[in-house]
């Protein structure tokens, strides 16, 4: 069969080129550069110029740097003390205490960054110390913060939603907005985790001994206030039709500044810090987003996705079937890529699957995103873990293991979610909606 030859063929330089360490940027344009020399008469140079540059000139993606601008001036601010001192009066009366305020302050960091290991390094870096003086399970603080740190990847501004939007060339707002419901599930899903693991482990919890007073509890919210202005003002007005990404993307930056200059944070020196992570991370995204369109062109020219959803279409897979070996398939590769690459690199081959399937492009980008969030959290590449592992001084395997049961509930997020694509959907509509 020729399509399986193909796929056979590229899939072995790729893995090739990734296991000598050659950056996956330039693994794909090697790949996509051989298969068109060997498959195709086209002109290679021609082709991946005229490629790289339609895609980079592309102005959706100028929300990328901007979103990733925005995370990297509120990760030198005060946001993750603010954080703590905020939700710690509302939270630590609930059964597993303040071991919710790494779930919660996740969720809304994961608001205002984009970015999974930016999340879990910003709350991380205020409850891990905090926690541990109040004598928190070990097991159970690490294993929240490893999983909760992965709604970073979902709930929006997500950097990774705005890379498979321009892939797919689907709405990034749409996208954004799509995120939301699914986000907060997953976060109820957490909370109730760790509720669960701390009545069945009662002996191992702290007693509580702060109280909060109601007036106490208002005037510690009140640091909380600006983040969840920021949030209201960046996803509102994506949502009500206001703002395009970018524009939202550029209000955010602009919040940004003014909440970490009344915090007295903006220095000349974090505000340089934060550009240069800005322009660093924008760099490497940009490079693979570029490798992957001209891969996605040396794709096509051998007609390779075309035959492969014609094959698929042939094996008469139901679409229930189809999804949960694509499951299968985004987890094992995540356990070696990061979720960009995992993205970017099979986006080409996939698209035209699930499209033949008959799925809605904007529901399986956030069910793509989830079953990515698990490989934040498996080794050998789980970027969440090697975060932590650095923060907390606790090998890889024990943080895997103590993240392990939020990863099962990831696995239950994707499967309610398949039954009810309408989480997913139903803010997309209404959203469109609003517009019209």
């Amino acid at each position: 069969m020729p399509e399986l030859f193909l796929t056979i063929f590229f899939i072995s330089i790729l893995l090739f080129f990734l296991g000598t360490g050659v950056w996956v940027a330039i693994s794909m344009i090697g790949v996509s550069a051989i298969g068109m020399i060997i498959f195709t008469s086209r002109p290679v140079g021609d082709a991946m110029a005229t490629t790289i540059w339609g895609t980079s000139s592309s102005w959706t993606l100028t929300a990328l740097p901007l979103f990733v601008w925005m995370g990297e001036i509120l990760f030198r601010t005060k946001l993750s003390e603010n954080l703590f001192k905020g939700l710690s009066p509302w939270m630590s009366r609930l059964p597993g205490g303040l071991i919710h305020v790494n779930v919660v302050g996740c969720a809304l960091f994961a608001a205002i960054s984009g970015s999974s290991a930016a999340t879990v390094a910003t709350v991380g870096k205020m409850s891990i110390p905090e926690l541990r003086k109040r004598k928190y399970p070990e097991k159970l603080l690490l294993g929240s913060l490893a999983g909760s740190g992965t709604l970073g990847l979902l709930i929006p501004p997500s950097i990774i939603l705005i890379i498979y939007g321009v892939t797919v060339q689907e709405s990034i707002a749409k996208l954004f907005i799509a995120g939301i419901l699914p986000g907060i599930m997953i976060a109820i899903f957490f909370m109730f985790y760790v509720i669960g693991w701390s009545l069945v482990n009662k002996k191992e919890m702290p007693k509580v001994t702060e109280t909060f007073s109601f007036s106490k509890k208002i005037k510690d919210s009140g640091q909380l206030i600006p983040v969840i202005v920021l949030i209201t003002a960046v996803i509102g007005s994506i949502y009500a039709g206001i703002a395009t990404a970018t524009e939202a993307a550029s209000l955010g930056v602009i919040g940004a500044l003014i909440l970490s200059f009344f915090q007295k944070s903006l220095t000349i020196e974090n505000f340089k810090l934060s550009l240069l992570g800005a322009t660093k991370t924008s760099c490497m995204i940009a490079f693979i987003l570029a490798g992957s369109s001209f891969l996605s062109l040396a794709m096509g020219f051998t007609g390779l996705p075309r035959n492969l959803a014609i094959w698929i279409q042939e094996m008469n897979l139901s679409p229930y079937l189809l999804i949960f070996v694509l499951t299968i398939f985004y987890i094992i590769l995540g356990m070696f890529l990061d979720g960009i690459s995992a993205v970017v690199l099979t986006m080409a081959i996939i698209e035209p699957m699930i499209r033949q399937a008959g799925f809605d492009m904007i529901w399986f980008g956030i069910f793509l995103v989830i079953v990515v969030e698990m490989a934040q959290i498996t080794p050998p590449v789980g970027f969440n873990l090697f975060v932590l592992q650095g923060m907390a001084n606790k090998d890889m395997g024990y943080i895997a293991k103590s993240a392990f049961p939020l990863f099962l509930l990831l696995i239950l997020a994707v499967i309610i979610i398949v039954i009810f694509p309408e989480i997913s959907l139903w803010l997309p509509k209404q959203m469109i909606q609003n517009i019209n």
